[in-house]
């Protein structure tokens, strides 16, 4: 990602760093991570029907961008989707929650992408249990495309400040559809608070914050070597980590002046949303989280559909001790009944961003029995 003068790139669960120097040409053109953006353009370049549909599931937003599909081919018609056991976050998604949720927005951009392509897919979840593989897929002729389909390639979780600018009344019906929508002022002052509250108990809590900076890539070098993680690039960002005004250490240290100056670019960020997106479900087993990320994908590109911008704050929903007070918080606002809130983001219009970088399919491919 690109920044210009004075652009403010933010961190998901660590902060946002102002960039205000300039870069030379020659420089700013050769700072886009090429290798790590491919994914994006080979979506849909396959004959096997079953990788093109997983071309554009590697797309899928993902907690941390941590990616953690593993997918082994059966014979020519099936898959069997993993869970990647060395990608998790232990310090914020202690029971894999988040994780779970990310491989059910896999799950269904795969299938709307198989749909798109003519093809249906039978789905079996967690077919040896909760502990064994997360899904098998069998893929057969006859599927529909979707119109959200349409969406997969324009879609981005974006991490800055919103327009001062309503989302008007029946762009917010129509997203109720997939979400619980909430415009009032009072609610959303509320969550603004809730969601500014719980980032920075991540962000002062030492072992929740290390385990983002832990994930950051710095620069085009790293980044195309870790497709994956939170992505720090672009020109004026780089030109900071020359000089040594952006690195791991001053990202983790809560003294230092671009840590103090990521704070309240956080809060302004976060003071800048019209509106918030809630998904709940009534209890929250392993397949409640599936079908949530298959929900909260169908808001994403219902979402980019309607050119509005949606950007996840599920801090207070990690299951930590020292998020615990949010956590009722947040339940107690957004599910009374006693169900579980399983995803809430911000939601306005936003600027356009660039791609996530992505692990290329192949990577993903494994051979397991």
């Amino acid at each position: 990602m690109s920044l210009t003068r004075r652009q403010t790139l933010s961190l998901i669960g660590g902060g946002t760093i102002l960039a205000a120097t300039a870069a030379g040409a020659g420089f700013v053109s050769t700072r886009t991570p090429t290798r790590a953006l491919q994914p994006w353009q080979q979506a849909g370049r396959y004959d096997d029907v079953r990788l093109n549909a997983l071309s554009f599931a590697l797309l899928a937003p993902n907690p941390h961008n941590l990616q953690p599909w593993q997918v082994a081919l059966e014979g020519d018609d099936a898959l069997l989707l993993h869970r990647d056991p060395t990608r998790h976050l232990p310090e914020t998604d202690p029971f894999d929650r988040q994780i779970t949720i990310g491989l059910g927005c896999f799950l269904e951009q795969m299938v709307l992408a198989a749909g798109a392509a003519g093809y249906a897919v039978d789905l079996t979840l967690f077919p040896q249990g909760p502990d064994g593989p997360v899904a098998h897929a069998v893929f057969g002729a006859g599927g529909a495309a979707d119109p959200l389909a349409a969406h997969i390639l324009a879609r981005r979780s974006c991490k800055e400040p919103f327009e001062d600018k309503a989302v008007p009344a029946p762009l917010a019906r129509q997203l109720e559809a997939y979400a619980d929508i909430y415009t009032d002022a009072p609610s959303v002052q509320a969550l603004t608070s809730l969601t500014w509250d719980a980032w920075l108990v991540e962000a002062m809590t030492p072992r929740t914050m290390q385990e983002s900076v832990d994930l950051m890539r710095f620069g085009k070098a790293e980044i195309n070597a870790n497709p994956d993680g939170i992505d720090l690039g672009g020109p004026f960002l780089e030109s900071l980590m020359l000089l040594g005004v952006v690195s791991r250490k001053v990202q983790a240290d809560p003294a230092s002046t671009g840590f103090k100056q990521g704070i309240e670019l956080y809060r302004a960020m976060l003071q800048a949303t019209p509106a918030y997106a809630v998904l709940t479900s009534p209890t929250n087993t392993r397949t409640d989280q599936i079908d949530a990320g298959r929900r909260w994908l169908r808001l994403n590109l219902a979402v980019t559909g309607l050119g509005l911008s949606l950007h996840p704050v599920s801090q207070a929903l990690q299951e930590y001790p020292e998020m615990a007070d949010h956590y009722a918080t947040a339940h107690n606002l957004l599910a009374p009944q006693g169900h579980t809130v399983q995803m809430l983001g911000r939601l306005g219009y936003g600027p356009s961003r660039a791609p996530s970088p992505r692990w290329p399919l192949e990577t993903k491919l494994i051979d397991r029995t």
